[in-house]
Parts: structure tokens; C-alpha cells; sequence
């Protein structure tokens, strides 16, 4: 797993996976992981890592974490790589939920005479390496990208104070880890209300990266301005896309968002808003694992009353702030058993502040159960 954990930020909107060969001794003879999009697979960088060191692989034990393509995508398939080598078994810990792959994989190298043994769908392995492809999974299974709200308040739950001052209820390395879980998204979502007030760039500000995670704009009313920072070159001068989705028609404007590089995606809902759901259901149609959503209180709200969030990533200050706003619009509610439940996944110290993960419960049932 610790190969397949190397690509968390580097392979999107491929899913991150590792590979380990063997020799007949057991002994590790190539590693690789899969690299950025368009780049090799992680059987390949192994089978490549394994020549580089000298090691032939012919009557090697190939371990994968996913199970290895059988279709010409951005690359060649990789199962035709492992047969081409002449490794003998291959394990897997999971089947590919990717329709063109689903289990012709796996045939494809039976077919050529490999021993292919795939892991018991609960072992510790196959359900580490799920977890770490939930964007994917879900992607596949059900059609929609991971989507994984992060905000930041104070103890009792205020994330701006009345007159809107925000910055920083959080400390330094909060803010850090915010970048990181960024990092490992396919695209950061915010509104327009964050846009206006704020003048975000929400890029990923962190040494070493490869790549930047698109951005996605709910602008209803297209009254995102032309001199937004959103629109400048990201950190490290990486290249990103930037979705704009509207509901009202503006010609003059729409032409004026697509001068300054703006992909316009009219997604008309009711009560001349955006649609989040068809917005979710496009986003999985543009290769989004992992969405993270950046957004104020309003558009939280109303991701959350619709029930389009997966995951809460919250940190809190060690603060208390008052009244402001807050971290959702999101009630009244008339009964306490009409809330949202949770299951907290992680609870942690980061710096002075505190991160919790928390997920919708039920929402991963598509990790927990093999499919059919």
C-alpha cells in the first residue's frame, strides 16, 4: 500500500495504485506506483524499476492493489505488459470497478497462462487500497464524485465574525493540512459568494507538486468578475481548468469568462440556480474522483440540505468567537432525528487546532459490500 499511497496526489483522475514484484524467494525485486495521467501504470513502472536494478522478472510474482487495465486509455494496457514480461502469478487486492476493465483483466492474464489470485474482498489490503481510491470507486459505482467539505471555525462553531473577517481563525499548519487535502482532489469547488467577498485563487500551495486541482464555480446570475484572481496562473505556474456553472444566459459574458479561459457549463436548476446534482453528475463525466468544496455558509447549506455531501473535513480553533456566521445554512430543523448523521472517521491534533474527519453514514456502503 505504501506504493500505491505515493500517487495520492500525482495520478488523478486515474486511481492510485501500487505494484510489487517478487521472486521466487519473496524477495522485492521492482516497485513502482502509477504517475500522472498519461504517464506509465504502476506495473509497468515496477517491471521497469525491477530492469533498472537488474532483476529479470520472468517466473515473478506480480502484486497489484488494482487490478491491471485490459483497454487502450491514455496508455497501453498494463496486463499486456505483465504477460509480455512473463511473470507467472499475479495478486490483486481489488477488481477494477471501471466498466471498460471489471474482471477482463483478470481474464486476460488467466487467458495467457498467469496464476491470478485476487484478495478476499475484506481483507485488510483490498479495503486500504478502496479507501484510498473512494473518489474512484465512486466515480465508477455509482456515478458521482467523492464529495469532501472542508471548513474551518471556532469552538463553537462561527467561521467569520459579523462585519465578515475570517482570516485566520485557524493556525499555520491547519491551513497546511487544508493544502494537502486540496492536493489530493481532482477539483476544489467554491460559489460565487466566496469569489466576490473573499477573491480566493484556491490553488494548492505546497512545494513539489505536479499538478493543480481544477476549479469549479457555482455562479447562478454569472457575476463572477473578469479580474478575479481565480483566473491567474496557479502556484508553481501549473496548468488548471476552470469550470464556470450558470444557470442565467448572458451572451456578452459568457464570451467575456471564455476570453479569460473559463469553461462555461449552463446547468440550469429551479429557482434559476445552478442544479448541484446535474453539476455533481457532470463533474463525474470530466473525470472527478474527489471533489473538495471551499464554499461559505450558504452553498454549504444547500449541498447539505440536498444530501450531496459525503464527507466533513472541519478544523477547529481553540476560540471562542460569538456570533457570525456559521458553518452551515443548513435547518431549522422541527426534530433532532431529522438531522444529518455521522460517524467520525478520525479526530486529531494539527498544531493548536483540531481536525475531524467525519463521513454521512450509509454514504460508503459501496466500499463495504462486493458488488452485485
Amino acid at each position: 500500500m505504501a506504493r500505491a499511497q505515493a500517487a495520492l496526489c500525482l495520478s488523478n483522475p486515474n486511481p492510485r495504485v501500487g505494484c510489487v514484484i517478487v521472486d521466487n524467494s519473496g524477495t522485492p525485486i521492482g516497485e513502482g506506483h502509477t504517475q500522472q495521467a498519461g504517464g506509465p501504470h504502476a506495473e509497468v513502472m515496477a517491471l521497469r524499476d525491477a530492469g533498472a536494478r537488474g532483476h529479470p522478472v520472468l517466473g515473478a510474482t506480480a502484486f497489484v492493489t488494482l487490478e491491471p487495465c485490459s483497454h487502450h486509455g491514455r496508455t497501453p494496457p498494463c496486463c499486456d505488459a505483465l504477460v509480455e514480461a512473463g511473470v507467472a502469478r499475479v495478486v490483486v487486492a481489488n477488481e477494477d470497478p471501471n466498466p471498460l476493465v471489471a474482471g477482463r483483466g483478470l481474464a486476460r492474464l488467466r487467458a495467457a497462462g498467469i496464476a491470478v489470485d485476487l484478495m478476499p474482498f475484506d481483507s485488510d489490503v483490498a479495503m486500504a487500497s478502496r479507501e484510498l481510491n473512494i473518489g474512484f470507486f465512486s466515480r465508477m459505482v455509482r456515478g458521482m464524485p467523492w464529495v469532501r467539505m472542508k471548513m474551518a471555525a471556532s469552538l463553537d462553531g462561527t467561521t467569520a465574525l459579523a462585519n465578515g473577517q475570517s482570516q485566520w481563525i485557524t493556525g499555520e499548519a491547519a491551513r497546511a493540512d487544508g493544502h494537502a487535502w486540496r492536493a489530493r482532489s481532482c477539483a476544489v469547488l467554491t460559489g460565487i459568494g466566496t469569489v466576490l467577498h473573499d477573491d480566493p485563487r484556491l490553488d494548492v500551495r505546497l512545494s513539489g507538486m505536479t499538478r493543480q486541482p481544477h476549479l469549479v464555480i457555482v455562479d447562478s446570475a454569472l457575476e463572477t468578475p473578469l479580474s478575479a484572481r481565480l483566473f491567474e496562473p496557479a502556484h508553481g505556474g501549473l496548468q488548471r481548468q476552470v469550470w464556470v456553472y450558470h444557470a442565467a444566459l448572458d451572451a456578452a459574458k459568457q464570451a467575456a469568462l471564455a476570453a479569460r479561459g473559463a469553461i462555461l457549463v449552463h446547468m440550469p436548476g429551479a429557482g434559476n440556480k445552478v442544479d448541484l446534482s446535474a453539476l455533481l453528475r457532470d463533474l463525474a463525466q470530466r473525470e472527478v474522483n474527489e471533489l473538495h468544496v471551499e464554499a461559505g455558509h450558504k452553498l454549504n447549506g444547500s449541498l447539505l440540505r440536498e444530501g450531496l455531501v459525503d464527507e466533513l473535513l472541519v478544523y477547529l480553533g481553540p476560540k471562542l468567537l460569538g456570533q457570525g456566521a456559521g458553518l452551515s445554512n443548513f435547518g431549522p430543523l422541527q426534530q433532532l432525528q431529522d438531522g444529518l448523521s455521522l460517524h467520525f472517521t478520525s479526530v486529531d491534533r494539527v498544531g493548536e487546532d483540531l481536525r475531524i474527519v467525519a463521513r454521512v453514514q450509509g454514504r460508503d456502503g459501496f466500499l463495504r459490500a462486493p458488488a452485485g
